[in-house]
């Protein structure tokens, strides 16, 4: 392994360790020593690796005493595939909740209707809004509709969690899915839901999901606390 790649891994643990809550704002880090001997590496290399975390703001060193967490990273959650948002709120080491604010049948209409392959006004399907929170705190809201069709036997009641589960229940798992990202700013109403500032910046998703056989089987926008989470964007060439 390359002493370059070495120091990568060491920086990502370290940041792995921040993320997680494992080192808090205020933490010590061990002294080189005890870094080198834990990753069997260099303490050439352990200086590079925390260097890269001082460039970055994340710990600073204070002389003659060590260094110190000085702020905590954003977990980075990609968007090339599928998101199970209580797992990524559970790793950033908060407790997930959901909060149902309405599920129930409507009529899909416009760009619903068209995104489902269907006339507009032809077909009922199940709405469900939701708020992810992350230790009680809003960090997602979520829109998301399914054709009846396809939950005909769904229990507004006790509906699960996940409605890629439900979607799965039913013969209709999910295998791929189309996304856009956008930038917006919260209204009025959005600030009230997820307790921000109106006016403040979102992260915007509409998505599209498809089972095996291509037919849109969901479709979802969702709205974004970005200061809680980073949405990353992975490139194929």
């Amino acid at each position: 392994m390359s002493r370059m790649t070495l120091v990568e891994r060491v920086r990502d643990e370290l940041l792995h360790e921040l993320t997680t809550g494992k080192l808090k704002p205020g933490d010590k880090l061990p002294n080189e020593d005890t870094l080198a001997d834990r990753f069997d590496v260099s303490r050439a290399t352990v200086r590079d690796a925390v260097r890269v975390l001082v460039e970055g703001g994340y710990v600073s060193r204070v002389h003659g005493s060590g260094t110190y967490v000085t702020r905590v990273p954003r977990p980075e959650h990609a968007l090339d595939a599928s998101l199970s948002y209580t797992k990524m709120i559970a790793a950033a080491g908060a407790e997930p909740g959901v909060t149902v604010l309405d599920a129930g049948f409507r009529t899909a209409h416009g760009d619903v209707a068209d995104r489902l392959g269907v006339e507009s006004g032809s077909l009922d399907v199940l709405r469900v809004e939701r708020v992810r929170t992350a230790d009680g705190r809003p960090v997602v809201y979520s829109v998301d509709q399914i054709p009846h069709a396809l939950v005909p036997d769904v229990d507004l009641e006790h509906l699960e969690p996940s409605l890629h589960t439900l979607l799965a229940s039913q013969g209709h798992t999910v295998r791929q899915a189309t996304a856009r990202l956008v930038p917006v700013v919260a209204s009025a109403r959005l600030a009230g839901i997820l307790g921000v500032r109106r006016g403040a910046p979102l992260q915007h998703i509409d998505q599209t999901d498809f089972d095996a056989g291509g037919r849109s089987v969901m479709v979802s926008a969702e709205w974004h606390v970005p200061e809680v989470f980073e949405l990353r964007i992975n490139r194929r060439a």
